[in-house]
């Protein structure tokens, strides 16, 4: 029987690499990614009751340094909502004031900002119980 391959959510943090909240969130990720992999199989028939651990499905981890798009920013916003865009655009009031912040200057984005497109979540900081909450979020 043909099936089709579910495709992985894609997680996308947002990183500065002399940031060190920005370097805990990207090693946390990586290491949430390679414990997701190592744990998918197709082998059904191993016996996995011994792990009491909740796993992720595996996903695509793009750690990447450059800024978002315009509509990046604005679908994090979307994302965050109203009492998170401050977290996100630095001095930011409300969204319409965080794009015009942002295309004047794309410094004012603040990192780490980790972004599950697939299910529509962003958090910005390093609060590692929000990321691995939405890393483990499930639609």
């Amino acid at each position: 029987m043909f099936r089709f391959r579910k495709t992985l959510d894609t997680i996308t943090v947002f990183h500065k690499a002399s940031s060190p909240a920005s370097t805990r969130v990207a090693n946390l990720l990586k290491q949430v990614s390679a414990n997701a992999q190592a744990g998918a199989t197709i082998d059904q028939a191993s016996d996995h009751s011994s792990q009491n651990k909740a796993t992720r499905d595996p996903f695509e981890l793009n750690i990447t340094e450059d800024p978002p798009t315009t509509d990046q920013v604005q679908t994090i916003l979307e994302y965050v909502g109203t009492g998170g865009i401050s977290e996100v655009i630095q001095g930011a009031r409300d969204a319409k004031d965080a794009m015009e912040k942002f295309k004047r200057s794309k410094d004012s984005f603040v990192r780490p900002v980790t972004v599950d497109w697939n299910n529509g979540k962003a958090i910005a900081g390093d609060n590692e119980s929000e990321i691995l909450k939405l890393l483990n979020a499930r639609k």
